[in-house]
């Protein structure tokens, strides 16, 4: 009876304040993964992000982006606005004594989760402009629970940050209030998208397929003032940036403009439907077949009321199918505008065939497959430590002050990991071992230029350990092993599944010479 009473409660709560039962579901899966989705998801998330940011608090310049670094020769094409925040964080954290790397990252997690739950609210509003409450409350409880969110949600990755932004300006674009100064409408819309463009440059096209689609609607004084809106950011946050760095504006962006013409098949490669079928999957089928059909059923039935959801969705996502350099994480913004839309057609599209009105079995089992799935993928990616052996090693070696140099031995293959050094604490050389650099030119590399051998050894990953482990105690006999540090289970998943995805064994050795005594 008791849990009869509970249910019966969630159901009053779900028929009388869905968007309120909605908000705390989606702080709840948040909060588990801002506590236990440790690590980085990508390279681009930290390597770019976290690393840049705090060793510009500490003096140091680690991808040698700003002038005067060893090694730089102008911009290099980056975003600095948004490393810049994680900066002034750092040097917020650094000025209270606060120099805990896992301690610091909860912190930097859960500000980012505070940021998504702008797409949680203003999604089920903008799902409720367009259809009623029904749809509203399934676009809500997927914004809030599909099972990518929250890992993304946290994750330092500018394509997840820059969507609020975009969701934000669109909704205040699709405000049909009759009494809106037009002017001051469209010009906090423009301030709004700006930002999502000072996040992520690729939002332009996205912004772009906005003005069009105001033009197409006849709302010109908007579409003009959305723009002014967007200057304005872009050259605030970014031009101002450029000027007082390298002294002209826009010096990162058309650096990266030029860098993207000219390396674009440098990268992964993929078929123009590639990120279709992304999209198929990471929505889980049939419900994202449904969502996908009611994306464009909404368009055609009702052009105006959905123009400027499916026009600038549309853009970018034709931008990006044609441009070669294809990866997943770059259609990830779309994915919560296909939610809203796609639920809002749907749904519409239900209420008028005849098909599924007698087939309401049908739609509760797709709806039921979903959800099962959904939650199982849910509970394992936001609980899983993304990156685990690489942070916990450099964690674990944090504890030996004064590190001069750390060698990663991976003769498997011609490259290495980088380190996170973010989380040793310390920014310390590194020298490697692979199938093109053997350890004995590296034992000579270290006798010419008079250097100390490193304090540690890496081994990425258990494959021919054995034999790797002699070459190297050949050429440099002091080390003795210290620990191993395992991946965790997602990362072992998608080694097993890909061995691109580097999630190995990191096997540590010590220097005797350098380190005498194992620190517990």
């Amino acid at each position: 009876m008791r849990a009869h009473g509970i249910v019966a409660r969630i159901y009053k709560e779900w028929e009388d304040h869905p968007l309120r039962l909605i908000i705390i579901l989606a702080i709840i899966v948040r909060l588990i993964a801002v506590f236990f989705s440790k690590g980085f998801g990508w390279f681009d998330d930290h390597f770019l992000i976290i690393e840049a940011s705090q060793s510009w608090v500490d003096g140091f310049d680690y991808n040698k982006w700003l002038p005067g670094s060893e090694g730089n020769t102008g911009p290099t094409g980056h975003n600095l606005f948004y490393t810049g925040i994680h900066y002034i964080i750092f040097k917020f954290f650094s000025y209270l004594g606060f120099d805990n790397p896992q301690g610091k990252m909860y912190i930097i997690r859960l500000l980012h989760a505070g940021l998504s739950m702008i797409v949680v609210i203003l999604g089920y509003k903008l799902t409720m402009k367009l259809s009623g409450k029904k749809a509203a409350g399934i676009a809500g409880l997927m914004l809030a629970l599909l099972w990518l969110f929250p890992f993304i949600s946290v994750r330092n990755l500018v394509e997840s940050t820059c969507v609020p932004f975009l969701l934000w300006g669109t909704y205040l674009l699709m405000n049909d209030d009759k009494k809106r100064n037009l002017f001051l409408h469209g010009l906090l819309a423009g301030l709004i998208l700006g930002m999502a463009f000072c996040m992520r440059f690729q939002s332009m096209v996205y912004i772009g397929g906005i003005g069009l689609a105001l033009l197409m609607l006849g709302r010109w004084k908007e579409a003009i003032t959305t723009g002014v809106g967007v200057v304005i950011t872009a050259f605030l946050l970014l031009g101002t940036i450029d000027i007082y760095i390298w002294g002209y504006p826009f010096a990162e962006l058309l650096e990266y403009i030029s860098y993207n013409m000219h390396s674009y098949a440098e990268y992964t490669t993929g078929p123009w439907y590639q990120y279709l079928i992304v999209l198929s999957l990471v929505l889980i089928p049939p419900i994202s077949l449904f969502l996908l059909y009611g994306f464009f059923y909404g368009f055609i039935k009702d052009w105006k009321k959905y123009l400027l959801i499916f026009l600038p969705v549309m853009l970018f996502l034709v931008f990006h199918s044609y441009y070669p350099n294809k990866q997943e994480r770059f259609i990830l913004p779309l994915v919560p505008f296909i939610i809203i839309a796609g639920t809002a057609g749907w749904i519409f599209f239900q209420q008028h065939s005849g098909f599924w009105r007698k087939r309401e079995r049908l739609n509760q089992f797709s709806w039921g497959f979903f959800w099962v799935i959904n939650i199982i993928f849910l509970l394992l990616i936001s609980t899983t430590y993304s990156k685990r052996a690489r942070v916990e090693t450099m964690t674990y070696l944090s504890k030996y002050p004064g590190i001069d140099n750390i060698m990663v031995e991976n003769s498997n293959k011609s490259g290495i990991n980088l380190l996170p050094m973010f989380y040793l604490g310390q920014w310390v050389g590194y020298s490697e071992i692979t199938n093109v650099r053997p350890a004995s030119d590296v034992a000579d590399w270290y006798n010419e230029n008079h250097l100390v051998e490193p304090d540690f050894i890496i081994f990425e990953g258990e494959n021919n350990i054995e034999n790797r482990l002699s070459d190297v105690q050949k050429e440099f006999p002091d080390f003795v092993y210290e620990a191993t540090i395992s991946p965790g289970l997602i990362d072992r998943i998608l080694f097993w599944l890909n061995p691109i995805n580097e999630n190995q064994n990191a096997y540590i050795y010590r220097n005797t010479q350098q380190h005498p005594h194992k620190i517990e």
